[in-house]
C-alpha cells in the first residue's frame, strides 16, 4: 500500500558519490531535488574504504568534484584530525603523485568517515530531503512511465516519488533497468568496436595479478582426478577476443591499522574454511612476497587495503549474476564476499603454514576500530566495480579514451588508466593455473566523455540521465569507473536535467551549448 507521493522536479536514486552531486548540483540550481537510496550511508565507495583516490589526471576534475577534495583538504589541515598520526609524519604518496596538493588545496588520500561526514555536510547545507534504505521495487511496477518519459518510482514500502527528471545513480543500474533502457553486462568483442582490450584477454599480463611461477591447481599435485582446488573455475576461459557475460571481480576496501590503540583482531568469520586458501600458499611456496605491497596508506596509520597479486581480495568469480540478481542473492554475494575476505586476512595472520615473516607482520594488523562502527568495522559497500552499462545514444569506447577518435560535446574529462581487474580463473591445457582479465593501458592523456554517454537512446527514455553506469565499453568503463569522475558525471547529469526541466523537452534535445556554457560557469573542465 502506497505510503505517500511526494512530486520533485529531480529524483536521484542511488546514495553514491556521483548521487550525492547530482542532488546538491540540482538543489544549486533551485530545483527541488530529493535522493532516494537502498544505502543507510552516503557517499559509497568515496565513504566505503576507497580513500587512496584512483585519480590519474587530476587537473581534469573540477566542479562539485574538487570541491569534495578541497573539504577534505581543509579538514586534514586542523590539529585534532590527526589522532593516531602526525601530520608530518603522514607523507605526501598518492596515485602516482602527490596525495595532497597544498597550492590547489586538495587532499585526495583520507579516511572514510571523513568522506561520509563531507557528503552529508554537502547534503545537509542544501537541505535535500533524503530517504534511506529506500529500494527500488523491481517487481515489474516499480517504474511507472507515461510514453517516453518516468511519471514515478515506486520503493518497496510503497512510497512513490514522482518527478519531472530521473537520474540513476547506483552502480547496479536498476532504474536503467526498470525503465526499459537498453544496458550490457560484460564484456563486448573485439570486432564489436574495433577494439584491443576488450572481450577475452588470455595470455595478457598487464599488472602483478598474475602467476609468475607455474602453480599446479589439482588437489593432489599432478593429478587431474583428485579435483580443483578451491577458487578455480573449471570453465574453459573462451575464445581470445570473444565476448562474454563476465565482470570484473569485486572485493571490500578494507580500512586497517597496526596501531594497538585502535585495532581489532582478525577473527575467524562464520564458514571459515582454511581450505579455501590452499592456492596461496602454493603462491607463496613459489617465492611471492608482496603481501603488503597494496596496504596504501591513508592518514592515522590506516590503510585503503587494495587486491594485490594472484591470490588476494578480488574474489574472482564469484560476482558473474551480481549485476542482475534480486536483492537477496546479492545479499547473498556480499556475505560470500565477507567471508572470502575476512578468512583471508585471518589465514594470513594465524595459520601456521603461512611464511612466518608474513604472519608475524599480518597479525600486526587488523581492522581500524573506529571506521565503520555501525558495521563490526568492515565496509557497508561492497566495490561494485562494473555492472549493467548503459546502452545509450554515445557509446564511449577505447578509442575515446585513447583519443584516436573525436568525441563530441564533452561533458566531462577522464584521465585514469583503462584498468579491469581480473574476471575469471581457470586451468590452461598445459595443467597450471591462470588468471585472466586484467587490463592496464595508459592513455596518452586526459579524454573528453560525451554527453551522449549520460543520456539513453533516442526514444527509449526522454527523462533519464545515468552519470554511473553510462553507456560505455567494458574497456572504456575500465578508466571512467573511478570516484572523481562518478562525481564530475554526477553534476553534469544533474545541470543538464535542470537545463531541460526549463526548456521542456526531452535530454537527448538540449541544446549543447547551453549545457557547455553552464558546466564551464561551475567549474567543470570539458
Amino acid at each position: 500500500m502506497a505510503v505517500g507521493n511526494e512530486h520533485y522536479d529531480v529524483v536521484v536514486y542511488g546514495g553514491t558519490s556521483a548521487g550525492v552531486m547530482a542532488a546538491v548540483q540540482a538543489a544549486r540550481m533551485s530545483r527541488r531535488a530529493v535522493l532516494v537510496c537502498p544505502e543507510t550511508r552516503l557517499g559509497g565507495m568515496s565513504a566505503g574504504g576507497l580513500g587512496f583516490t584512483d585519480v590519474g589526471n587530476k587537473s581534469v576534475i573540477g566542479g562539485l568534484s574538487r570541491e569534495f577534495y578541497h573539504r577534505i583538504f581543509r579538514h586534514y589541515q586542523r590539529d585534532d584530525a590527526w589522532r593516531f598520526e602526525r601530520r608530518e609524519d603522514y607523507g605526501n604518496v598518492g596515485q602516482g603523485t602527490s596525495a595532497i596538493d597544498e597550492e590547489g588545496e586538495a587532499m585526495w588520500v583520507f579516511e572514510p568517515h571523513v568522506a561520509e561526514a563531507v557528503f552529508e555536510e554537502l547534503i545537509a547545507e542544501h537541505g535535500v530531503p533524503v530517504y534511506r534504505d529506500a529500494w527500488l521495487d523491481r517487481g515489474g511496477d516499480g517504474v511507472k512511465r507515461h510514453g517516453a518519459c518516468i511519471e514515478s518510482i515506486r520503493t518497496t514500502d510503497g512510497r512513490v516519488f514522482s518527478g519531472r527528471m530521473f537520474l540513476d545513480a547506483t552502480y547496479e543500474g536498476d532504474l536503467l533497468c526498470e525503465a526499459g533502457v537498453s544496458y550490457r553486462v560484460g564484456r563486448e568483442s573485439l570486432r564489436e568496436y574495433g577494439e584491443t582490450w576488450n572481450g577475452v584477454q588470455t595470455g595478457v599480463y598487464h599488472h602483478k595479478h598474475w602467476f609468475r611461477s607455474p602453480i599446479d591447481p589439482y588437489s593432489e599435485r599432478g593429478n587431474p582426478k583428485s579435483g580443483l582446488l578451491p577458487r578455480i573455475s573449471p570453465e574453459p576461459p573462451g575464445e581470445y577476443g570473444a565476448a562474454d557475460r563476465r565482470v570484473q571481480a569485486y572485493c571490500y576496501r578494507m580500512c586497517l591499522t597496526d596501531v594497538p590503540a585502535n585495532r581489532v583482531p582478525f577473527q575467524p568469520p562464520e564458514g571459515y574454511d582454511p581450505r579455501q586458501y590452499e592456492l596461496l600458499l602454493r603462491v607463496y611456496e613459489a617465492g611471492w612476497r608482496e603481501t603488503f605491497e597494496k596496504f596504501d596508506p591513508i592518514p592515522n596509520a590506516k590503510t585503503d587495503t587494495n587486491n594485490h597479486g594472484p591470490f588476494s581480495t578480488d574474489n574472482i568469480g564469484y560476482n558473474y549474476d551480481y549485476p542482475e540478481a534480486s536483492y537477496e542473492r546479492r545479499a547473498e554475494i556480499e556475505r560470500e564476499h565477507t567471508r572470502y575476505q575476512l578468512g583471508l586476512m585471518y589465514f594470513q595472520a594465524n595459520d601456521p603454514r603461512m611464511p612466518e615473516q608474513i604472519r608475524r607482520r599480518m597479525a600486526e594488523y587488523g581492522l581500524a576500530a573506529d571506521e565503520f562502527t555501525d558495521n563490526g568495522h568492515w565496509p557497508h559497500q561492497l566495490y561494485v566495480r562494473e555492472a549493467r552499462r548503459m546502452g545509450g545514444a554515445y557509446v564511449l569506447t577505447e578509442h575515446d579514451c585513447l583519443r584516436t577518435v573525436d568525441t563530441p560535446e564533452s561533458i566531462g574529462m577522464g584521465g585514469y588508466t583503462i584498468d579491469s581487474h581480473n574476471v575469471q580463473r581457470y586451468v590452461t591445457r598445459d595443467g597450471i593455473v591462470e588468471n585472466e582479465g586484467d587490463i592496464g593501458v595508459h592513455p596518452e592523456g586526459a579524454y573528453r566523455i560525451a554527453y551522449g554517454c549520460l543520456t539513453p537512446k533516442r526514444g527509449e527514455c526522454e527523462n533519464l540521465l545515468v552519470p554511473v553506469c553510462c553507456s560505455t565499453t567494458h574497456t572504456a568503463f575500465g578508466s571512467v569507473r573511478m570516484e572523481p569522475v562518478f562525481m564530475v558525471l554526477g553534476q553534469s547529469a544533474a545541470t543538464a536535467a535542470a537545463l531541460s526541466i526549463d526548456r521542456s523537452h526531452p535530454v537527448q534535445d538540449l541544446p549543447y551549448e547551453t549545457l557547455r556554457e553552464r558546466l564551464l560557469a561551475d567549474g567543470q573542465i570539458l
